[in-house]
């Protein structure tokens, strides 16, 4: 492609992050070292400042097919159109292969479902991620370009991500966390509040107060490994059951976190319309639920 005058002056990895079929300025550096970007037919810095009347060309990465094979695993498809899927993960179902993690994936069950998109075969079509034992809505595309839009949505936040937690009490009606997390430097096994760590902004409004309990909606600004986890512990009102994060004290029956992705909104990457689901509690959830409001009214 010619650069026109409107990018000239601008560093190569943004042009070509802004293209279409690359997506992002992280891929597009990726290209960059790959030797995968050609200016005027030669390899150029990521800080190169192109001009007006340079050709850039650009081989995006071949896309390789998942040699997955599909699998039973049970989740419910609460949207479905040719681009996407918004799908309702249950709890105890991990959301892609990893280590300890080879078969039983939310990722195996979509494979019928014609999923697509991404540079890794274990993971297509997959945008984002719950913990196994966090339950609830996840969205998933269908093809390549819309993988790239979906991830470019989510880098912007322009994609509303809503959870229901109940969590160890009391709580202010309303607040906000903001701090840093990364992997916790005493315990490499989880995540902690680090000042060198990522971005991490939590927003959450206190729905129900249930004794020395808090019911509560949660919205994620950024989306960090175990984000509301981490801030809900930081904050003194760890999520109640949570194994990892939470207190060593009764759990209302559960056996995982008091978690549950409930909602997603976001414009559909075709530009026609919004896509907005709901997820009810579960029954394991909501039944942790009744027993807490029990044991307030004794």
């Amino acid at each position: 492609m010619p650069v026109g005058p409107a990018d000239s002056g601008r560093r190569l990895d943004v042009v070509v992050g802004a293209l279409e079929e690359v997506g992002s300025r992280a891929e597009a550096q990726r290209l960059i070292e790959d030797g995968r970007v050609l200016v005027d037919g030669a390899p150029r810095a990521k800080r190169h400042a192109v001009r007006e009347g340079e050709v850039i060309e650009v081989r995006t990465r071949e896309h390789v097919p998942s040699d997955l094979e599909p699998e039973e695993v049970p989740f419910t498809v609460r949207h479905r159109d040719e681009d996407l899927l918004v799908v309702d993960k249950p709890a105890g179902v991990v959301t892609h292969p990893s280590r300890g993690h080879e078969g039983g994936t939310l990722v195996h069950g979509l494979l019928a479902l014609a999923v697509a998109g991404g540079d890794d075969p274990t993971r297509p079509g997959i945008v984002h991620r719950l913990d196994r034992d966090t339950s609830g809505l996840l969205v998933v595309a269908r093809n390549e370009r819309t993988h790239r839009r979906l991830g470019r949505m989510m880098r912007r936040r322009e994609i509303e991500r809503t959870y229901v937690a109940l969590v160890h009490g009391p709580t202010a009606p309303a607040f906000s966390v903001d701090r840093p997390i990364a992997r916790d430097p005493r315990r490499r096994t989880r995540m902690a509040v680090v000042p060198e760590g990522r971005e991490a902004v939590t927003h959450a409004r206190r729905i129900e107060e249930i004794g020395r309990l808090a019911l509560l909606e949660v919205r994620l600004e950024t989306g960090r490994t175990h984000q509301i986890r981490v801030h809900m512990e930081s904050v003194g009102t760890p999520v109640v059951g949570d194994p990892v994060y939470g207190r060593r004290e009764p759990s209302l029956g559960l056996d995982r976190q008091f978690l549950h992705a409930a909602r997603l909104a976001f414009p559909h990457p075709s530009g026609e319309g919004v896509v907005e689901v709901e997820s009810p509690l579960p029954p394991d959830l909501e039944a942790a639920l009744a027993r807490a409001r029990e044991a307030r009214g004794r």
